[in-house]
């Protein structure tokens, strides 16, 4: 069933969180500020700065290989949801009809240049955000806001929403392969049919988080989320920290894109 390969393979996600790498092993709050600086710094160029972003290609990468995760999974995630980012840009072309210099003598349309900008930068940011997921895990990061001050009562919700979507998802399932179990053909497929099982899903779960939430006040819930480990920082984390704000400050205050080019043409030239 297609529902049931696209449930487990969310899960999958998850599941890469718990490998032993360097990676891995950081702090999730150096990993998570260390993330947002890199989507921030990332996001901070002109529309027009393509070059300059290839640089930061250079983290997915590192965090691909050091924390041996499998490049295709992460590449199918992003493209996914990139018809996002392409409805959003591809209007662009349209709509910009300037020109912009990128070498001497050499121009290219503004429009498409914006629109190779939005793309890029789509990539990076949503690539480097599943690969802290895939390195950290959600609750593990959760808990890293947490730590850094967040209020207890949005941290919590984030875990429930996370937590309880596979629940859901189960859920969804057995109700979907009741009513394949009773059709036949295209029987079972009408809009009636989906509007009843929207209906039972939700009273379903209104019975559960009633369930659940009793459950825990039982067991001494009072708002916050406790955690069994506990992390420390590090030599390493503050050597991963430090290493990726110089890389970050470099790659943003200095074209390292035309610094490169020209060093090879002095060679080959």
């Amino acid at each position: 069933m297609a529902f049931d390969s696209q449930y487990y393979n969310v899960g999958y996600l998850d599941r890469l969180s718990y490998q032993d790498t360097f990676v891995h092993r950081l702090d999730p709050r150096t990993k998570l500020i260390t993330t947002l600086l890199f989507l921030f710094t990332v996001i901070s160029f002109s529309k027009y700065e393509v070059a300059a972003l290839f640089p930061f290609l250079l983290f997915p990468a590192i965090f691909l290989t050091v924390g041996e995760i499998p490049p295709g999974f992460i590449l199918k995630k992003v493209l996914l949801v990139s018809p996002f980012a392409i409805f959003i840009g591809i209007f662009n072309p349209l709509l910009d009809h300037g020109q912009v210099a990128i070498l001497p003598g050499l121009t290219l349309p503004a429009g498409w240049l914006s629109f190779a900008s939005i793309l890029l930068k789509f990539f990076l940011t949503v690539s480097m955000a599943l690969l802290l997921i895939a390195t950290t895990s959600f609750p593990t990061i959760c808990h890293a806001l947490r730590r850094l001050g967040l209020p207890s009562i949005f941290v919590s919700q984030l875990l429930f929403l996370y937590r309880y979507i596979f629940v859901l998802g189960e859920e969804v399932m057995r109700i979907v392969r009741a009513r394949d179990m009773r059709s036949y053909g295209r029987k079972g497929t009408e809009i009636k049919v989906f509007v009843r099982i929207a209906g039972v899903l939700f009273l379903r779960t209104v019975e559960r988080a009633e369930r659940i939430y009793f459950a825990m006040l039982a067991r001494g819930y009072e708002g916050d989320m406790p955690v069994s480990k506990k992390y420390h920082l590090t030599t390493s984390d503050l050597a991963f920290a430090l290493s990726v704000i110089v890389c970050l400050f470099i790659f943003r205050c200095y074209p390292v894109t035309q610094i490169i080019g020209n060093f090879f043409r002095g060679i080959f030239s």
